[in-house]
């Protein structure tokens, strides 16, 4: 039997050169898409980490200072020498804001008025905190309040306050409740919100209180919150609504101490929320408003949002 063999032609070096250009152009365009499928992915994953940290970060923050002043069954306006009595351990680590009482407890040896909220602005306000080292033109809010609802089993390292309508005991946990009439017993906290960098990464930050280690337990609450501006809502005119928002510089050593007719009513909080990572892609040439001042342009590649809330604080206690 006889095989017939026929010659295959192969292709020439012109249709040789055409097939690599259409393969250079499919590759090109594959690439591109490519490309703009990850910037996508990229823009949406921030957008998405902003929102979520923003929202997380308000969430918190509303909770607690909503709740400013919180005091239990007590309904006075103040702690003086005849209704508070302090038989717990002394801070040894405190948070001493301005004014003549501002630590963690009231001092009843002092005529003003205890002060449950003071807030400053980092490197502008002229009285700071020694305890804590924030970011520049950052604002810190300081709080103290009654932790609900009522405890029935203590935490020896926590402190707590029995509390009727008429007198109020601070103590440890791991000691004797105190014998007040009509009382029931509270986590007593102070808080100390404010901003610092971990690496590049800024963090909002809370101190709180315990025995054993004062004011010097810090927990890391959310990243990417590069700055927090809070106005200060007062009532001048007794109908429960804020008459005026003001920054904390405009806020007086009198209006701190609530020793004028002018009650806090509710407070206005601005975040500056930052994505964690920088976007090659992105110039962020954008300017941005919280409250009373603005930020911007930082002419950099980090994707930013500000989000905000207004806090009506709930408790009869911040009058005067």
């Amino acid at each position: 039997m006889m095989r017939i063999f026929k010659s295959q032609r192969g292709m020439s070096l012109v249709e040789l050169m055409v097939a690599m250009l259409i393969s250079l152009f499919l590759t090109a365009g594959l690439f591109t898409m490519f490309n703009m499928s990850s910037s996508n992915v990229t823009t949406t994953s921030q957008f998405n980490q902003l929102q979520e940290n923003g929202r997380i970060a308000l969430a918190i923050m509303e909770r607690d200072l909503s709740q400013l002043g919180f005091l239990g069954d007590f309904t006075g306006t103040n702690f003086n020498d005849i209704n508070s009595t302090f038989s717990a351990t002394a801070v040894t680590v405190d948070c001493v804001g301005a004014g003549l009482n501002n630590a963690s407890f009231p001092d009843t040896t002092q005529t003003p008025n205890f002060r449950h909220l003071w807030g400053y602005e980092q490197g502008v306000s002229a009285e700071t905190m020694t305890c804590i080292t924030p970011n520049s033109n950052t604002d810190v809010i300081q709080i103290k309040r009654f932790i609900g609802p009522p405890v029935t089993a203590l935490t020896a390292t926590r402190y707590y306050a029995a509390a009727s309508s008429v007198e109020v005991v601070f103590f440890n946990g791991s000691d004797a409740i105190p014998g007040v009439i009509n009382s029931r017993l509270w986590e007593y906290q102070h808080h100390v919100y404010f901003i610092r960098d971990d690496g590049d990464i800024p963090v909002l930050r809370r101190r709180t209180l315990s025995i054993n280690n004062g004011m010097n337990n810090e927990e890391q609450l959310v990243e990417g919150i590069e700055n927090m501006r809070i106005l200060y809502g007062f009532d001048s005119n007794g109908d429960g609504t804020a008459n005026s928002y003001m920054p904390v510089e405009n806020v007086t050593t009198l209006m701190w101490d609530n020793a004028l007719s002018q009650r806090l009513v509710s407070l206005r909080l601005f975040l500056l929320v930052r994505s964690n990572e920088e976007d090659g892609s992105y110039k962020n040439d954008t300017t941005y408003t919280l409250g009373d001042k603005t930020i911007g342009p930082l002419n950099d590649n980090y994707r930013r949002k500000v989000v905000s809330t207004t806090i009506m604080l709930d408790n009869q206690i911040l009058i005067n």
